[in-house]
């Protein structure tokens, strides 16, 4: 991306606001219908990442999920007030891939206009749950398009057992055209002639930090573009619920180095320049 000369680049930092048992991983033993039940931690992990955001003077993008945004809508204008970008994760946490096109229609122009009745700002983004847009539905695209968003960030061009669409541009594309949506896919990094993730989640708790500052570093330096890194409230929560019957995958992918997040994230605040994506990618102001 351009900047000024001498100038670091500016990558993105993005938070998918969402809470422990709404992980897709967690579906299959934790029921839809016990969300309303359980106890949320979400607004205090929020409240851990906007001090830590503060402390290093970074702005970032909350890709927010609906059901959350209508439960803490204090929490969602405090987004706001800090100086970031509020996105969407569309409503109900539903895989974009499960969803007829007339659902997935409702879920984010539901999200959009909720949203922004409570942050009182334009929405202007959407993250799909478990980055859950590819080959087999980029007409998802074209609905979050008509439905005026004007970027996603649902790609994640990687092979993975639950989602990926491995032939994707691995930077910033217009897939139907520069007057459609822009897709700003999930960082990525080459070593030869693999693509290593390298934007953040399970891998970024699980790799050692100076292995994922390495490639942040190598994206902007050899490649010249800004890194995409993610992450979630919960993963800043090593005391949240176990739910019981998550198979042994499922848990470690989970619970991972829950522990060292915190201080992780505080390091990427300090060994790089961060902004949110509306700035970076449609040059708001």
């Amino acid at each position: 991306m351009p900047r000024a000369l001498g100038q670091p680049i500016r990558n993105a930092m993005t938070i998918d606001v969402e809470d422990y048992f709404q992980v897709s991983a967690f579906a299959p033993i934790i029921a839809r219908e016990s969300w309303p039940s359980r106890e949320c931690r979400v607004e205090a992990n929020i409240e851990r990442i906007l001090a830590i955001l503060a402390g290093g003077d970074v702005h970032a993008t909350f890709f927010t999920l609906g059901w959350i945004a209508e439960r803490y809508p204090a929490m969602v204008r405090r987004i706001v007030a800090g100086g970031h970008e509020l996105a969407s994760h569309g409503y109900s946490h539903l895989r974009a891939s499960d969803q007829t096109r007339a659902e997935f229609a409702d879920d984010v122009g539901r999200s959009k206009a909720l949203l922004e009745d409570i942050g009182g700002q334009a929405v202007l983004g959407y993250r799909a749950p478990s980055f859950s847009i590819g080959s087999a539905n980029l007409w998802a695209l074209d609905v979050l398009h008509n439905a005026g968003y004007r970027y996603s960030s649902s790609i994640y061009p990687i092979q993975h057992d639950h989602y990926g669409m491995p032939d994707a541009p691995r930077f910033a594309f217009f897939p139907n055209g520069p007057d459609g949506l822009l897709e700003v896919p999930i960082t990525t990094a080459m070593l030869g002639r693999r693509k290593l993730p390298a934007g953040g989640g399970g891998y970024f708790r699980l790799l050692p930090y100076s292995l994922s500052r390495w490639m942040m570093r190598r994206v902007n330096s050899d490649d010249g573009q800004p890194a995409i890194f993610y992450f979630h409230p919960w993963e800043l929560d090593p005391g949240q619920p176990r739910p019981a019957g998550a198979s042994l995958k499922t848990r470690f992918r989970h619970y991972v180095n829950l522990r060292r997040m915190e201080g992780r994230i505080k390091l990427l605040t300090r060994d790089f320049a961060w902004d949110r994506m509306d700035r970076i990618f449609l040059g708001t102001k």
